[in-house]
C-alpha cells in the first residue's frame, strides 16, 4: 500500500502536513494557478444571459488548459515535489518509486473523507483568522 496522509501515523501526518504546506505555497506561487483561475472574458454589455454562460464556460475551459500547461508543462518539477510529499517520498528518492505508486496514493488520499474534511476545517479557521483570503 502507498504510504499517503490517510493511512500513516499522527506524528506522521503533523510532520508531513508542515512538508505539505510549504509545497503546496511554493506550487501556487509558481505556477500561478490562483491568478490564471480568475481571468475573466470580455462580456459585452448588450450580451444575453445565455452568451454571457457562453462566454464564462469558454472562459473556464481556457482557463483550465492553462492550469493544465503551467502544471504539467511549466513546472512539472515543482509538481512532481508536491506529489512527491503527498506520497511520503523524499525528493531524491523520487525516479525509485513507479507512476502507479504515487497515483494509488494520491487516490486513496483524495477518496478519504477524514483528510479532507481536516484541511477544509483549516482552510475554514485560516480564512476566519484572517490568515488568508477566501
Amino acid at each position: 500500500m502507498a504510504k499517503n496522509l490517510a493511512n500513516c501515523t499522527f506524528g506522521e501526518f503533523m510532520k508531513q502536513t508542515s512538508l505539505i504546506k510549504h509545497a503546496v505555497e511554493a506550487w501556487i506561487t509558481d505556477t500561478d494557478i490562483m491568478n490564471i483561475r480568475k481571468n475573466l472574458p470580455d462580456i459585452p454589455d448588450d450580451a444575453t444571459p445565455e452568451q454571457r454562460i457562453e462566454l464564462l464556460k469558454e472562459q473556464g475551459m481556457k482557463n483550465a488548459s492553462a492550469i493544465f500547461d503551467a502544471v504539467f508543462d511549466e513546472h512539472p518539477d515543482e509538481t512532481i515535489s508536491l506529489v512527491a510529499s503527498l506520497c511520503f517520498v523524499p525528493l531524491d528518492e523520487i525516479e525509485n518509486y513507479p507512476m502507479t505508486y504515487y497515483m494509488e496514493s494520491i487516490t486513496e488520499m483524495l477518496n478519504n473523507n477524514t483528510v479532507w474534511d481536516f484541511f477544509t476545517s483549516l482552510a475554514v479557521a485560516a480564512r476566519k483568522l484572517g490568515i488568508t483570503q477566501g
